[in-house]
């Protein structure tokens, strides 16, 4: 199995929400995911790309506080997801650029004791947020 990896955000706002994004296909429930993909040969690190990411599917900046999870491969799923403590500061959505915006793709706002109701995947990353921000 080859493994690709990846960098994602637990990306927090001001008022410490998280900025995810919300994904709606046809014929299928909406679901939540944190912003973030594919380490490009191009970027000089993970960290690196998921600047690019935020500012590709965000249009934001950030500052990475640290990495906080790793999202083990699997056999269906063969990415290492390196996960990411972020803090938002800036957001333009005019900025975004890249493949998410000819899909059903949005950001969205989450206060953390929310978390409960969103389809958020993979879903230990709600595990994860809640030890991590304590939402427990």
């Amino acid at each position: 199995m080859t493994v690709i990896a990846s960098a994602r955000a637990l990306l927090l706002d001001d008022a410490g929400r998280l900025v995810l994004i919300k994904r709606t296909k046809p014929g299928r429930r909406p679901y939540w995911t944190t912003p973030g993909g594919r380490v490009e040969p191009s970027d000089a690190s993970i960290e690196s790309a998921l600047h690019r990411e935020l500012m590709e599917e965000l249009g934001a900046t950030a500052t990475i506080v640290a990495q906080i999870h790793v999202v083990a491969p699997t056999a269906a799923h063969p990415t290492r997801q390196h996960v990411f403590l972020a803090r938002l500061l800036t957001m333009d959505p005019a900025l975004r650029c890249g493949p998410e915006l000819t899909d059903g793709h949005a950001p969205e706002r989450v206060p953390i004791d929310r978390l409960d109701e969103i389809d958020l995947r993979p879903a230990e990353l709600a595990i994860v947020a809640k030890l991590v921000l304590g939402g427990l």
